[in-house]
């Protein structure tokens, strides 16, 4: 049996805030479909079923303020945006592929 460690103060803080990050909902589901590449609203849309237009909007500009993704408006006719993970947001690849890898082999009842 493995014996207990104590975790600092601040160490809990950082972890607590990136799993609110994530944890919210539909968020890490935006961010897996950013992980293959840049895309439009309307491309992200259609692929997460039940999200609507409003939470798509509010969550790419949480994520967007947080550094976790960039948003680029392409100048033409009409104006396009494209959004994009960061460095920050591609640097979570490996936790999601962990969490992906959980929930196939513990599927939810």
């Amino acid at each position: 049996m493995e014996t207990f460690k104590a975790v600092d103060h601040s160490s809990c803080i950082r972890f607590q805030n990136a799993i609110e990050l994530i944890g919210r909902r539909w968020t890490g589901a935006i961010i897996y479909v950013l992980m293959n590449g840049a895309a439009g609203f309307s491309e992200i849309l259609p692929q997460i079923p039940e999200l609507s237009d409003r939470l798509l909007s509010e969550r790419l500009k949480e994520l967007e303020d947080a550094g976790v993704v960039s948003r680029e408006v392409i100048p033409c006719r009409p104006p396009k945006v494209s959004y994009e993970l960061t460095d920050k947001g591609r640097s979570l690849k490996p936790a999601l592929d962990a969490i992906g890898t959980w929930a196939s082999d513990w599927p939810a009842a």
